[in-house]
């Protein structure tokens, strides 16, 4: 299992932010401290703390004999792509669909997390509307989960929060809240799509996960700010997503005395810290 190297302002907000992103109890992983911050002048802390984490290995059985078995019966299945005498394809054989290529989305952007477009080509439909959609899915589907949950919401102009809360959720949160995502993604078509809304901006988050990482992030980008104003050495962080980074942005644009930006692309996208011209 790969391990995660994480740096915050402290071992335990690192260590939550490793658990986080591998989307798992602190049971379930293995966690490594690989620095500590060293006590600095009037009980102040100098430098950061960095753990390494991961998800504890557990036996699996043994399937290469059934792997070996799926491969000839793939052999003997697979059948040559036959062309006409012209050379084109054939009508029959497959085809590969051609990649399409989003454009990339500004930092500030990425709260919204949908594809960005908005159409007003029909009656926009109540955010209520698209609440209870949304709220009656996840109660179903925790429910054919046998999980009890409570599903709350609130409701800011078109922004919908939806939080889910229980027990043993994290397996609907996923290494690094990739299951997360895919829920968020799920839950949108059956309460917006499906009705047609183009105007609501939904985001789900399950068992505190969001709201953990976001508290955690905003910590450490302070952290990082104060650090970068005393030494006048920009920072730059560790890859992030775009919702992350977002967080990291909106957190030191209220801090005097620095400035963000992002550089590189996705998924090596990182955001750097440098001491604002006039500080």
């Amino acid at each position: 299992m790969e391990w995660v190297t994480i740096t915050a302002a402290t071992v335990e907000d690192a260590t939550s932010l490793a658990l986080d992103q591998l989307g798992v109890a602190g049971e379930d992983a293995e966690i490594e401290v690989v620095e500590e911050p060293k006590p600095g002048l009037f009980g102040r802390l100098r430098g950061e703390a960095t753990v390494r984490a991961r998800v504890r290995p557990t036996a699996v059985r043994d399937t290469s004999r059934r792997e070996r078995g799926g491969e000839r019966s793939a052999r003997r299945t697979e059948r040559p792509r036959s062309r006409s005498r012209s050379g084109e394809r054939d009508a029959g054989a497959p085809t590969r669909a051609p990649r399409v290529r989003r454009e990339e989305r500004s930092d500030t952007e990425a709260g919204n997390d949908d594809d960005g477009r908005r159409r007003n080509d029909g009656p926009k439909v109540p955010v209520t509307t698209v609440r209870d959609a949304a709220a009656t899915f996840l109660e179903g589907l925790f429910a054919a989960a046998e999980l009890p949950v409570k599903v709350e919401s609130t409701i800011s102009g078109d922004d919908i929060e939806m939080s889910v809360q229980g027990e043993q959720l994290t397996t609907f949160v996923g290494a690094r809240g990739l299951t997360l995502t895919q829920l968020q993604d799920i839950t949108r078509v059956v309460s917006q799509r499906r009705l047609g809304d183009h105007d609501t901006r939904l985001r789900i988050d399950v068992g505190g996960y969001r709201q953990r990482r976001k508290d955690a992030l905003g910590r450490f980008a302070t952290k990082v700010a104060s650090d970068v104003i005393e030494s006048g050495t920009p920072r730059i962080l560790e890859p992030m997503n775009s919702a992350d980074r977002k967080i990291v942005h909106d957190t030191l644009a209220t801090v005097e005395g620095v400035v963000t930006q992002s550089e590189g692309d996705d998924p090596f996208r990182r955001v750097v810290v440098s001491r604002a011209p006039s500080a």
